[in-house]
């Protein structure tokens, strides 16, 4: 056989295997009571530590996990968005944008005094650790809420408010810093007013751009959309249609410089209104079971093991940062119009980052901006904020049940 043709079963083996195993862990770790999900993170560190003994994870191995895991956030943030209550997180919007405001700057603000001061990083790559502590990945956490069938009450729709406009806001600020990185190395030929104009402007453009087809497809085409697909096929065909339309929509956001996280949320969103939509949710769930492990699996294969011991103390500094930005940032404006329980479970909830935080990073690191052991150590901080906000949330949530017409716990 050829040697593509050997990668090929190689991939379908391995893919398989992690299949297997994925349900083991997922049985195992739902009769301890932890979330399946830090079982498939340390799978993918696993694999990630065999990988430097015997190098079976070769370039092609990661791209497929890599385009895998890319199909697990997307399924698993349109399964939110499908269930989710829209009318619930318009009302919550106004109390997501003041928590939003002291989370954006109490995360920033102590991670580039970490950067800076502490691990005296110049100001190029400090900003890009300021920006990358900045956004939450809201799939780690809504899958814990999701759980608890808590995530259709007042908190969980405010959680999910929050950390949208959180992820948002970090693509924005990623996107102007990007651009201004030029300025900030000393190009002076590159005017203020040509970087505005080159920056501010094309993305509010393709804000309104997405948000007009968003809206166009959410008040005009959903219903016959729907009803179209139920004529065509028997079940389960309607809901693989609305799966693809799904990634569809999820491609275009990120096309034109969003998350996917964020285009399949809204995609989800665009169907939440049909009672018919949702039913299709029960058929969606196996979809959504076998691509969501490699979601959290690619995310402990981005490790490298060999700077763990060079990055210890960039690596405590950070995750000390990254949690209190989150539980200070979150607490503080929760707590004026929430009570004390409502705002720790919004804190520990919006403490994990991964794919926004990983793209900031690697594209420090492709431009030579970021050392390889700060890399090492904000992806390590990144797996462990996703393994312990799981782990304090779910017993919080069996503490402090959440139901959809409670307003407050």
């Amino acid at each position: 056989m050829s040697e593509a043709e050997n990668l090929l079963l190689f991939l379908v083996f391995l893919v398989g295997i992690t299949i297997v195993i994925s349900i083991l862990i997922k049985a195992g770790l739902d009769r301890l009571g932890i979330p399946p999900l830090v079982g498939y993170l340390l799978l993918g560190l696993l694999f990630g530590a065999i990988d430097l003994r015997i190098s079976f994870l070769s370039l092609e191995v990661r791209e497929v996990y890599a385009f895998l895991a890319e199909l697990g956030i997307i399924s698993l943030l349109f399964r939110v968005g499908l269930e989710s209550n829209l009318s619930g997180l318009i009302r919550q919007l106004s109390r997501a944008s003041v928590i939003l405001i002291g989370n954006l700057f109490c995360s920033g603000i102590l991670g580039f005094v970490a950067a800076f001061y502490w691990l005296k990083l110049d100001l190029i790559a400090s900003l890009f650790v300021s920006i990358a502590l900045i956004a939450t990945s809201v799939g780690i956490s809504v899958s814990v809420w999701q759980e608890a069938k808590a995530l259709n009450s007042d908190n969980g729709e405010l959680l999910i408010d929050i950390a949208e406009m959180d992820d948002i806001a970090a693509i924005a600020l990623m996107s102007l810093f990007f651009a201004a990185i030029p300025v900030l190395n000393g190009d002076l030929q590159v005017s203020i007013l040509t970087l505005l104009g080159g920056t501010i402007f094309p993305f509010f453009l393709r804000v309104l751009i997405f948000g007009t087809f968003c809206f166009v497809l959410f008040r005009y085409l959903e219903r016959p959309m729907t009803r179209f697909f139920e004529r065509l096929e028997p079940a389960p065909d309607p809901m693989l249609m609305v799966a693809g339309t799904a990634f569809i929509i999820a491609a275009i956001a990120g096309l034109i410089g969003f998350s996917v996280a964020v285009g399949a949320f809204f995609a989800g969103l665009v169907f939440c209104r049909d009672p018919d939509a949702v039913n299709f949710d029960a058929s969606f769930s196996t979809l959504s079971e076998f691509f969501v492990p490699f979601f959290f699996i690619n995310i402990g294969l981005q490790l490298q093991i060999d700077f763990i011991s060079t990055s210890f103390d960039a690596i405590a500094i950070l995750f000390i940062v990254a949690v209190l930005g989150k539980l200070l940032g979150t607490a503080l404006p929760s707590i004026i119009t929430l009570n004390w329980s409502s705002a720790i479970l919004l804190s520990i909830s919006l403490i994990p980052r991964a794919e926004i935080a990983m793209v900031v990073m690697e594209r420090g690191r492709q431009v030579e901006a970021v050392p390889s052991e700060i890399f090492t150590a904000t992806i390590l901080v990144s797996a462990l904020t996703c393994i312990i906000s799981p782990l304090l949330l779910r017993p919080l949530l069996q503490k402090w049940p959440q139901t959809e017409t409670q307003s407050q716990i």
